[in-house]
C-alpha cells in the first residue's frame, strides 16, 4: 500500500521521525486529553477519523502517558459542555472543526493552565494553538489527476457550507485539473450556508446526478458526511453512457478499457460507456469505490485528497507531554506532510506508471513552491 503523501523524500516526514525519536529520549509527564468531535463520530470514514487516529497513535507511542476521553456535543457551538470537560483537569483539549472556536476560546479564557488546539478554526488564548491546512495544495494534486484521467473533458466539485475552507478545496482542484488539460470544463456547487450542509448526503447525490447529465465523470466532493451521497451515487451509477451525454459532450479517450472490470459493471455498462470515479476527502477513501472486494478490478474511488489531520493532532499531545506547548497559528501543507493524495492498492490500475511519476513531480513543485496554488478560485 502506498500513500505519496508519507513517501521519505521528504524532510517534513524527517523531521516528524526525529521528533518521535527525541520523544522517546526523555520521560514525558502524564497528561488527559478530551477531544470533541464534530457530527458523525469518530468513526465517520474521514474528517473525525483522522484526528482520532492520530490520538490513538499517540497513546500507543507513548505507552499510557495519555488518559483519554472523547465527546461529541449535540451541537457544535456547546460552550457549557466544552467548560464542564474542562473542568475534570484536562491538560489538552482537541476540538475539530470550526464551530468548535469559540467555545473553546471561551474556555482557554477561563482555564489558563489548561492547553487547547481547535483543527480547522481559528481560536484565540494564549493558550490555545489553532491548526489549518492548506487545502488548495492536495486538491491540485487531485484536481491534476482528474485533468488527466477524464474521458469526456468535465468534471465537477461538490463542496459542503459555503465558507472559506471549501473554496479552497474548489480553487485548488479546478487550478489542477486546468493545469493537466487546459480545455477542461469544472462545475460546482455547494449544498448550502449553514452547517447542516455538512450532513446532507441526499442533497449531495441530486448535486451528482446533476453534474452526471453535463457529462462529469469524476467528481470530487468536499462536503464532509455529505460526500457519502456522491459515493454512493457514482457507486450505483458505476458509468456514463454514450446516449446520456449532452450536446457538444462525447468520450474523448478509453484509458480504462484494459482494467479488468466485475460482473455488475459489465452488466450494467454495455455498449458505448466509460467508468464514472468519485475523489474522496479527509481520509483516504479510494476503499469505498471497490463493489466486489477485489481490489485488482475497476475501482470507482479515482483518488482521495487526504489531510493527515493525525500528524497535527500528534504533535499536539506530544508538545504537550513533553511540556513545550506553544500557541498560536500552524498551518499544515504538502512540505509539512499535512496533505496528501491517496494511492494504493486500490487504484493502481487507474494510474499508469508514468502518470504516478508525473504526479511525484508534481507535488514536488507544489512542495517547493515553484507551483503557486491559488486559495480562491479564478
Amino acid at each position: 500500500m502506498k500513500n505519496l503523501g508519507r513517501i521519505s523524500l521528504w524532510a517534513a516526514l524527517t523531521a516528524l521521525m526525529a521528533g518521535t525519536s527525541n520523544a522517546q529520549q526523555e520521560t514525558p509527564s502524564d497528561i488527559g486529553v478530551l477531544y470533541v468531535f464534530s457530527t458523525g463520530g469518530k468513526q465517520d470514514r474521514g474528517y473525525n477519523q483522522s484526528v482520532a487516529e492520530g490520538i490513538k497513535r499517540a497513546t500507543a507511542d507513548f505507552n499510557g502517558k495519555v488518559k483519554l476521553a472523547d465527546y461529541l456535543p449535540t451541537k457544535l457551538d456547546d460552550t457549557a459542555g466544552v467548560n464542564g470537560f474542562t473542568k475534570k483537569n484536562f491538560d489538552l483539549m482537541i476540538g475539530v472543526g470550526f464551530q468548535s472556536a469559540d467555545p473553546i476560546s471561551a474556555a482557554a479564557k477561563a482555564h489558563p493552565n489548561s492547553f487547547y488546539a481547535v483543527v480547522d478554526g481559528q481560536a484565540e488564548g494564549p493558550n490555545v494553538r489553532s491548526i489549518s491546512f492548506r487545502e488548495e495544495e492536495g486538491s491540485y494534486l487531485v484536481g491534476y489527476i482528474a485533468g488527466l484521467k477524464t474521458a469526456t473533458g468535465v468534471i465537477g466539485f461538490v463542496g459542503g457550507m459555503d465558507i472559506p475552507v471549501i473554496a479552497r478545496f474548489e480553487a485548488g482542484f479546478v487550478s489542477g485539473a486546468r493545469a493537466a488539460n487546459k480545455n477542461i470544463k469544472v462545475y460546482s456547487a455547494t449544498l448550502g450556508k449553514t452547517p447542516a450542509a455538512f450532513n446532507d448526503p441526499e442533497g449531495a447525490k441530486r448535486i451528482a446526478a446533476t453534474l452526471k447529465a453535463k457529462g462529469a465523470d469524476i467528481i470530487f466532493a468536499a462536503a464532509g458526511r455529505s460526500g457519502e451521497g456522491v459515493i454512493s451515487f457514482v457507486n450505483s451509477t458505476q458509468c456514463l453512457k454514450s446516449s446520456d451525454l449532452p450536446s457538444g459532450v462525447g468520450f474523448r479517450n478509453n484509458l480504462f478499457g484494459k482494467v479488468p472490470k466485475d460482473n455488475s459493471y459489465e452488466k450494467a455498462c454495455k455498449g458505448n460507456t466509460r467508468p464514472m470515479f468519485f475523489i474522496g476527502v479527509d481520509s483516504n477513501q479510494n476503499y469505498l469505490g471497490d463493489l466486489d472486494r477485489d481490489a485488482t478490478t475497476l475501482n470507482h474511488g479515482l483518488t482521495s485528497m487526504v489531510k493527515n489531520m493525525d500528524v497535527a493532532v500528534y504533535g499536539a499531545i506530544e508538545d504537550t507531554l513533553l511540556k513545550r506547548f506553544t500557541a498560536g497559528n500552524r498551518s499544515y501543507g504538502l512540505s509539512e506532510n499535512g496533505i496528501s493524495f491517496a494511492y494504493d492498492a486500490y487504484n493502481a490500475a487507474l494510474l499508469e506508471k508514468t502518470e504516478y511519476t508525473l504526479m511525484q513531480q508534481v507535488y514536488r513543485q507544489v512542495a517547493m513552491g515553484e507551483v503557486k496554488v491559488p486559495s480562491v478560485r479564478k
